[in-house]
């Protein structure tokens, strides 16, 4: 049997590029998940015949075109226990992202990790060894950190946003359709806010945080998003990761055992726009404030996620300004600064406890 993989999270903007490079490169599906795209699930099993199928809405299974369908996730729990595969692609969104990550690493698993989350909020539970983040920051960090020479400092790139450009006293009118407005990156829809707000790079600092052990890590913004990441070396150079804004080479190393072919074209070097750097404003962007004080406890990790995820979709229900997002961020990062996880139990209790406060704190019980 060639390479299998299990894709969860397969109908959104990193599953669909995950199937892509498979279906490339003669890698076989054996199990997808979805939350709710049932139509878009249809087409994925249809093309891939994947052996088990797991989806997250209970009132959509009934609509699911297979015979192994599992639902909810104690499903997908299951789901990962009765998979053969060596490696799991774990592309979900938000918190929900961390059983299965905890989950794939219990049963032996390669964990190729898109969600992010699993890492902000259960990094010190997570392990290491036998794990490939997908994301362009981290693939260029990777790749940097070849060189034996000390490091001083990682740098990872931000864009901006949507709202790189629009002056601070217009951002309290905003709406989510103005934020879902990425100007190099097509995404889903809580990543793309995430990304305006900064929360996102806030999040990929501590992935780099708890993926290499460097705690001296900042972000810069560099609007073409051609340059990944940066590392300065204590000898007093600083190489560059660049490459096309595209999630697909980030990937193809995740799960392939060898990258010896075009994944994507390279980048025209002499067609590049003037390559600029800027500091990100923590007037226009208050969240990254707070950098420092969640590398110096990393355990705040699960109430930042929390807030911020609870926050976000309220924002896209118009339930919220955009600018609440950041002050319930900051609001419970204040009252649990001195937070201490010392269990993957208390993980799901104090989550549990910060999306109350701050649907509380947003009116919205």
């Amino acid at each position: 049997m060639g390479v299998v993989v299990v894709v969860l999270g397969s109908t959104g903007s990193i599953g669909t590029n995950t199937l892509d490079i498979c279906k490339k490169h003669e890698i076989n599906i054996e199990a997808l998940s979805c939350n709710s795209k049932v139509e878009i699930l249809n087409r994925q099993i249809k093309e891939f015949n994947p052996k088990y199928v797991c989806i997250n809405d209970e009132k959509q299974a009934k609509n699911v075109k297979h015979t192994n369908v599992f639902v909810g996730e104690n499903g997908m729990m299951q789901m990962l226990s009765v998979c053969k595969s060596d490696t799991v692609v774990n592309a979900l969104v938000g918190f929900a992202g961390l059983k299965p990550s905890l989950k794939t690493q219990e049963l032996g698993k390669k964990l190729a990790l898109a969600n992010k989350e699993s890492l902000v909020v259960g990094g010190k539970f997570i392990k290491k060894q036998n794990l490939d983040a997908i994301d362009s920051e981290h693939f260029g960090l990777k790749f940097l950190l070849q060189n034996k020479t000390k490091v001083k400092k990682l740098i990872i790139t931000a864009s901006g946003g949507a709202f790189y450009k629009t002056p601070i006293k217009a951002l309290k009118n905003v709406t989510p359709n103005d934020a879902l407005k990425h100007p190099n990156w097509n995404m889903g829809a809580k990543i793309t806010i995430d990304s305006a707000s900064m929360a996102n790079k806030l999040f990929e600092i501590m992935e780099a945080y708890w993926l290499y052990g460097i705690s001296d890590i900042d972000a810069i913004i560099e609007p073409t998003s051609v340059i990944h990441a940066l590392v300065e070396f204590i000898d007093g150079s600083t190489t560059a990761h660049i490459s096309r804004p595209d999630m697909r080479l980030a990937i193809a190393h995740a799960i392939l055992k060898n990258v010896n072919n075009k994944i994507t074209p390279h980048e025209n070097l002499i067609g590049l726009k003037a390559l600029k750097f800027h500091t990100i404003s923590h007037k226009k962007y208050p969240i990254f404030t707070i950098k420092d004080m969640l590398l110096s406890n990393p355990d705040l990790g699960v109430v930042i996620n929390a807030a911020n995820e609870i926050a976000v979709y309220a924002f896209l229900e118009q339930k919220c300004k955009f600018l609440d997002i950041q002050k319930a961020v900051l609001k419970a990062t204040k009252e649990h600064k001195n937070i201490k996880i010392l269990t993957q139990d208390e993980l799901f209790v104090i989550d549990n406890q910060i999306r109350k406060e701050t649907k509380k704190f947003l009116g919205l019980i």
